[in-house]
């Protein structure tokens, strides 16, 4: 069987970096090991089996501190269905772990960027996102 799907493109939709002020980015410098990676993954339907698909990844500080940062960057990723594709599970599964997988190096590369950028050098994303454990603890 021929590839489920094919990527057309992929780019940066939105990036966004806020820190405050210098108190601000003193304190996230000392406590960005707090800060935690979310994930939101949504898509929209385009015409003739092309899908475009967003994913948000943003790191944040879920504490009570008033001295935050935001990061987060909106990807999108222009695919085209395979014709054979007809089950909308199976769309489901390609939209939310196989085109994950396949951007997420990209994606990352470009967050990482982001924050080295902001004025964190040090900052590594230690845990690589399971794609396919979240699909199936989402819809198991």
């Amino acid at each position: 069987m021929s590839e489920k799907f094919k990527i057309y493109s992929e780019f940066v939709k939105d990036l966004s970096s806020e820190t405050k002020d210098l108190e601000t980015y003193l304190y996230v410098k000392e406590y960005l090991k707090n800060y935690n990676l979310n994930i939101e993954i949504s898509s929209k339907p385009l015409k003739n089996r092309f899908i475009e698909v967003n994913t948000r990844l943003s790191y944040l500080d879920n504490g009570q501190s008033k001295n935050k940062s935001f990061f987060e960057i909106l990807y999108a990723t222009v695919v085209k269905i395979n014709e054979e594709i007809k089950d909308r599970k199976e769309i489901e599964k390609i939209v939310l772990c196989d085109v994950q997988n396949k951007i997420y190096k990209n994606l990352e590369k470009v967050f990482i960027n982001l924050l080295h950028s902001s004025g964190y050098p040090g900052v590594k994303i230690e845990k690589k996102i399971d794609f396919e454990k979240l699909y199936n603890q989402r819809s198991g």
